[in-house]
């Protein structure tokens, strides 16, 4: 398989807006409100250009959560190379709850497409799964974990705080449950 070809650089900047844009209208909740067309118009582009790199809303949706991820697993990479493992670890899942409840109009959305039959939405679980994976088996070869607990113990957690987003409370409740998967994960006190 080759790699895709560089896009020219002004292909890049109009590429770029559209993302953009598509994360703006995520933020306000108006994905499936606003015309497709009209985020060509919004992103300062001509309708074509729109098409030319996403031929469908679920095209869009899913090159701004594939951004999103990739951002995501840089940031797991970065705290992994220059924090303590366990401090790694609790602030990885600190920022993956800072990431939803920034990003909960994205989610919802992504949640349509994935009903619709859309793959992306598991291929970036599994991608974040692998990061958590690396960080949890990092604080476990240093004895800073317990090792009888792997990282899909750690995932489904964040995915239930994921889907009770519409909770009044949602972000100090989803501190809490990151604050008892964190102090589950810590060795006993010997």
């Amino acid at each position: 398989m080759t790699a895709p070809k560089p896009l020219r650089a002004d292909a890049q900047r109009k590429r770029d807006a559209l993302l953009a844009t598509a994360r703006e209208v995520f933020g306000t909740g108006g994905f499936f409100d606003l015309r497709f067309d009209d985020f060509a118009r919004l992103a300062g582009v001509g309708t074509g250009t729109l098409y030319r790199h996403f031929p469908t809303r679920e095209a869009l949706a899913e090159a701004v959560y594939h951004e999103e991820v990739a951002t995501l697993r840089d940031r797991a990479r970065q705290l992994q190379a220059t924090l303590p493992s366990e401090e790694a670890l609790a602030t990885f899942l600190r920022v993956m709850v800072d990431h939803m409840h920034a990003h909960q109009g994205l989610a919802r959305t992504l949640a349509t497409l994935m009903a619709a039959g859309s793959g992306a939405l598991a291929e970036g679980s599994q991608a974040l799964e692998r990061a958590v994976t690396d960080l949890v088996a990092a604080a476990v070869k240093d004895g800073s974990i317990r090792d009888d607990v792997g990282a899909g113990a750690v995932m489904m957690a964040l995915h239930g705080i994921g889907a009770a987003h519409d909770r009044p409370d949602w972000r100090a409740e989803a501190d809490g449950v990151i604050t008892l998967v964190l102090d589950g994960l810590r060795r006993p006190a010997r």
